[in-house]
C-alpha cells in the first residue's frame, strides 16, 4: 500500500489565522474611526475659517454680518446643504445663535456653532464668534 501525502492547512492552523485577523481588525477599526473623526473635525474647522473671512467681506459691504443662508449663497453652497436657517455638512449642523438673528444683532456680533451629534458617538461642538476665534466647546 502506498502512502498518500496530503498538503493543506489543518483546522488548527486556520483557526489561528482567523483569530489573528480578528485581533488585527479589533485594533484597526477604532483607529480608523478616530482618523475619520479627526479628518471631519479638520474639515469643519476649515469651513468655519472660510465662513469667518466671508463674514468680514459681507460686513464691509452691508454694514452687518450675514446669516448662514446668505453666506451659503455667497460661497456657492460651499458650506453644505441649507435646511431653513441651518446648514448641514456631513454629520455637522451649522447654526447661528440665536437661530434667526435680527439685523441689529448682526450689526454688532454673531455666533456660529457647528455640532456633530450622533446617538452612539461623542458629541463635538465648535463655536466661532465675530472676533474670528474658533473654540471647541465639546467634548
Amino acid at each position: 500500500m502506498t502512502k498518500r501525502l496530503e498538503s493543506g492547512f489543518s483546522l488548527i492552523e486556520l483557526l489561528i489565522v482567523v483569530v489573528i485577523i480578528g485581533i488585527i481588525a479589533a485594533l484597526a477599526v477604532p483607529a480608523l474611526q478616530k482618523g475619520f473623526r479627526s479628518a471631519e473635525n479638520g474639515s469643519v474647522f476649515a469651513t468655519l475659517r472660510s465662513v469667518g473671512s466671508t463674514q468680514v467681506s459681507f460686513f464691509t459691504q452691508n454694514n452687518r454680518f450675514g446669516r448662514l443662508p446668505e453666506l451659503q449663497q455667497i460661497m456657492s453652497n460651499g458650506i453644505g446643504t441649507t435646511a431653513g436657517e441651518r446648514v448641514i455638512r456631513g454629520r455637522y449642523v451649522f447654526e447661528m445663535n440665536p437661530v434667526s438673528p435680527t439685523d441689529a444683532e448682526l450689526g454688532r456680533e454673531y455666533t456660529i456653532t457647528a455640532t456633530r451629534s450622533i446617538s452612539d458617538d461623542t458629541v463635538y461642538k465648535y463655536e466661532m464668534t465675530h472676533t474670528g476665534e474658533i473654540i471647541q466647546i465639546l467634548p
